[in-house]
């Protein structure tokens, strides 16, 4: 990782950061962009609903077969569907671009539109086609999640190229702003541009402060410049024209200061987020309970039994039993690829550790060559795996067949078996081998707690890419922060991981 120097930013200095479209510019073009495009679906759903459920032949209009009657009727559920957009916030500059979040706003409100205009109807006693209903309903809401989907994946484009981005100044400890920093920066889908940091020196004096200002930042491929202190951190907000001010962990100059920061960004149309040091603590598990003025962050603690680990056993009890019927030509012709490569058996079995450290037989496809295990401590030297991982990248034992299975994960589909009869989940940690378990430490061993996954964040994250120390990281978040729509989430990021391998050897 490359590690750029930071500069001091003189006040008053123009920089071509300066030239950059604003995030409230950007925001509100978004914002435009997005109203015109939901507006076009829902009309084109709700008019064209009239012709598919009434074609030609309505009797009351033989000549066209089109109630007019309807048409004011579509203006009036189409109206009503854009307010309750704009209700639900769907197209605040903080939810788009942000997936699962923004879609199931989308979700709800176009629930939320058809369930009172259906209650509506039903106590004035209009008169409506149920057909109607069951055509607009669908057509608009699929219509608009997926030019939401086209918006989304355009934007993240857009931000690789540092457009469509909302400036930021972080503001904090130096290792608290250096993590931020590194977050943001190797985030495609971040929503900020880093454009200075103000370090909390209110601890350091004379050359010890200097030279805390003289350290690096590492910011991989650009410069971070340190502009302030933390009691000028306003003012270089407004200097630099950020849109937003990101306090990093906690700040050393005093329980109030975050509290002084807002009074200071008042009227300025700057943002104010806190990096919360609840890094590893998903959204959902946290509530604010204010007790007399008193703001209280209440952590909900994770649950490994009862009835969200029932409905995830059913899940991928009737998924699994699914892709095994579907997937069956493709697994026989996989077993004829494995077989003719060189005459061996088909299926290569492993003992893995499952939850509570209970062990099971692993089922793939054969992807080495018959003597692998016997053949592993030669390669001990060479292994580049990190902990108690070993990986290999151009491993010598890996078949011709093997090399295409492993690259599209292939050779990992006979673990539905293994979900199919209960030792592993579709979604979950990545399943350890006894070997790695030994070496566990306590905290690891957390990994345990659920089954293990077929897939899991590890895959749709680099695989053997990540180091030991994220692969436990991303699994522990997991094990803590699951949820079913994540899971489905996850399985659909797989699926494009898939289609274009990253980190599969």
């Amino acid at each position: 990782m490359t590690v750029i120097r930071p500069r001091l930013f003189a006040p008053g200095a123009t920089t071509a950061l300066g030239d950059l479209m604003s995030g409230r510019a950007w925001a509100r073009l978004y914002r435009f962009r997005l109203l015109a495009t939901d507006t076009a679906i829902i009309l084109v759903a709700t008019i064209g609903a009239v012709f598919l459920r009434f074609g030609l032949d309505d009797a009351e209009t033989p000549s066209t077969g089109f109630r007019i009657e309807y048409a004011y009727l579509s203006l009036i559920i189409a109206a009503t569907w854009m307010f309750t957009l704009t209700v639900y916030h769907t197209r605040d500059p903080r939810v788009v671009g942000m997936g699962v979040s923004e879609y199931r706003r989308v979700v709800s409100a176009t629930a939320t539109t058809f369930g009172l205009l259906a209650i509506l109807f039903l106590v004035a006693k209009v008169d409506i086609a149920r057909g109607y209903f069951v055509v607009a309903l669908p057509a608009g809401m699929g219509g608009v999640l997926f030019s939401r989907w086209l918006w989304r994946h355009w934007l993240i484009r857009q931000r690789t190229f540092d457009h469509y981005l909302s400036r930021a100044l972080v503001v904090g400890r130096f290792d608290d702003v250096d993590y931020v920093v590194r977050q943001i920066h190797q985030k495609s889908g971040a929503a900020y541009n880093v454009v200075g940091a103000a370090l909390d020196t209110g601890r350091r004096k004379g050359a010890k402060k200097d030279a805390e200002l003289q350290r690096h930042l590492a910011a991989p491929g650009r410069e971070v410049p340190i502009v302030s202190d933390l009691a000028g951190a306003a003012a270089a907000a407004a200097r630099l024209g950020a849109d937003t001010v990101i306090v990093a962990g906690r700040a050393l100059s005093g329980a109030d200061f975050v509290k002084k920061l807002a009074w200071e960004l008042e009227g300025t149309a700057t943002e104010l987020v806190l990096a919360s040091p609840l890094t590893d603590v998903a959204g959902p598990r946290i509530h604010f309970r204010p007790v007399e003025g008193l703001p209280l962050i209440h952590v909900e603690i994770p649950q490994f039994e009862g009835g969200k680990h029932v409905l995830k056993r059913a899940f991928d009890f009737f998924a699994s039993a699914l892709a095994l019927f579907v997937l069956s030509p493709l697994f026989v012709a996989i077993a004829l690829a494995v077989k003719l490569d060189d005459n061996g058996p088909v299926i290569f079995t492993q003992e893995r550790v499952g939850r509570n450290g209970e062990r099971f037989t692993m089922f793939k496809f054969r992807s080495m060559v018959l003597d692998a295990e016997a053949r592993l401590a030669e390669l001990q030297a060479e292994n580049e795996g990190q902990g108690p991982l070993f990986k290999l990248k151009h491993d010598p034992r890996v078949t011709r067949v093997g090399h295409f299975l492993r690259k599209f994960s292939l050779d990992e589909l006979p673990q539905l078996v293994n979900v199919f009869l209960g030792d592993m989940s579709l979604v979950g940690p990545r399943p350890p081998l006894p070997s790695e378990v030994e070496g566990y430490e306590n905290h690891v061993r957390r990994r345990l707690y659920i089954k293990p996954g077929l897939t899991g964040m590890w895959q749709v994250n680099g695989r053997s890419d990540l180091s030991w120390e994220e692969s436990v990281r991303l699994d522990l978040y997991y094990v803590e922060n699951w949820s079913l729509t994540g899971d489905l989430v996850i399985m659909w990021r797989t699926v494009k991981v898939m289609a274009h391998p990253v980190g599969a050897y």
